[in-house]
């Protein structure tokens, strides 16, 4: 059994989530129209959605993972309250992505590579750190690193 399998503050169904969006980063790397960062949105025993940047794709600087997978799932739902959610990222969510989370009312993130351990380019604000945001409103959970080796090397240098 992997250490993702036995990690005990992760559901089942956000433990599937995490692998996802992992197969979903890798596969994407590979590809020279795509970046390679994923998110998903679970709820309950369900996974709603996962996506991947698209960024380039699109051309559009807000169309990250975690943008792309909150559109899609308020969008779905006809909804833009998503409480009973949580948002899974393979990279730590940037400044934009985590309020986009707040103002939707998800109050649960799951990430792997952490942002002390990327490269500056990922987040506008690089001295400004979750800690920042979990103390600047309302607290909200963030667990961190979960299969961090998994993805690290997408994003360490910037290239992702």
């Amino acid at each position: 059994m992997s250490d993702l399998q036995k990690d005990p503050r992760l559901s089942q169904t956000e433990r599937d989530a995490v692998q996802g969006v992992i197969d979903r980063a890798l596969d994407a790397s590979k590809d020279d129209g795509r970046n390679g960062i994923a998110a998903a949105i679970v709820s309950g025993d369900q996974i709603l959605e996962i996506g991947e940047n698209e960024v380039n794709a699109l051309t559009d600087p807000t169309k990250h993972a975690e943008m792309v997978v909150l559109a899609a799932v308020t969008q779905r739902l006809d909804r833009k309250q998503l409480s009973e959610c949580t948002l899974i990222s393979s990279l730590q969510p940037c400044e934009m992505c985590l309020s986009a989370m707040r103002f939707a009312g998800i109050s649960r993130v799951i990430y792997c590579a952490q942002q002390e351990n990327v490269a500056e380019k990922y987040f506008v604000f690089p001295k400004f750190g979750i800690s920042d945001f979990v103390n600047a409103g309302a607290p909200f959970t963030h667990i961190g690193g979960i299969e961090e080796a998994a993805v690290i090397h997408l994003y360490e240098d910037g290239d992702e």
